[in-house]
């Protein structure tokens, strides 16, 4: 009996490289990146999948997207994205992260050209994990020292801006790290509006613990709360 050949890829990540080039392919559809820029990760058992280096979205197919191990070793003849350096050091850094998108979205990049962060002006902010998101200082792309001061920007959230350059997301699957990246975006948007009428008032040390506090129950159904665990809002009286 002939030999079988050889997958390109293992079968077992056809799912997850898949759900890669669907949410590369939804970035520029819901306005947060154009043309090429921009790229997206997942982890596996073994380091991460990424979309390739200057390869159009609706180009991609699942042996397109490259295997990267946690040294930063890739097998193949697709290089993977320019970035690849930050979504590794994304998830050294944050063990529960599981997958990372990088986009220039409009507002976004807008702040960060002026090197300017997202405060505590509006409570959604800690959709990041934190009381506000920072903008990391400018580095050149695709080195160590823009992941370097990526990391430094992060700190305790999953997201921030990249100076001159971008945005940058993680969550713990690529549909949360979407959303978050969508997030921080709108965030950007109501924050630079805000700033006509010159700048907001921010809600203070306090009123963000409350929020970040509340953020850890929201959306979870009372079942779903952990023992002792508040629900997020007041909740109405079930009468049926």
């Amino acid at each position: 009996m002939p030999a079988q050949p050889r997958p390109i890829f293992p079968k077992d990540t056809l799912a997850l490289r898949w759900e890669i080039i669907e949410t590369a392919r939804a970035l520029p559809k819901r306005g947060l990146t154009k043309g090429t820029s921009g790229n997206v990760s997942a982890r596996t058992k073994d380091g991460f999948l990424i979309t390739p280096s200057g390869t159009p979205y609706e180009e991609l197919t699942e042996a397109k997207i490259v295997a990267v191990d946690l040294n930063g070793c890739y097998r193949g003849d697709i290089l993977p994205s320019s970035e690849w350096r930050m979504h590794l050091d994304f998830y050294l850094a944050k063990p529960s992260c599981g997958a990372v998108v990088h986009c220039h979205s409009p507002r976004a990049t807008a702040l960060s050209c002026h090197r300017k962060g997202i405060p505590a002006f509006h409570y959604m902010v800690a959709l990041a994990g934190g009381d506000r998101i920072d903008c990391a200082r400018y580095e050149s792309f695709g080195t160590r020292a823009l992941s370097e001061a990526m990391i430094e920007a992060l700190g305790d959230r999953n997201a921030c801006l990249l100076g001159n350059h971008g945005q940058i997301a993680g969550g713990p699957t690529l549909k949360k790290a979407l959303s978050v990246a969508e997030g921080v975006e709108d965030l950007a948007d109501q924050y630079l509006s805000s700033l006509a009428l010159g700048e907001p008032v921010l809600l203070n040390e306090a009123e963000m613990a409350d929020i970040l506090q509340k953020f850890k129950s929201y959306g979870k159904q009372p079942g779903e709360l952990e023992g002792g665990q508040d629900a997020a809002f007041e909740l109405p009286k079930k009468v049926g």
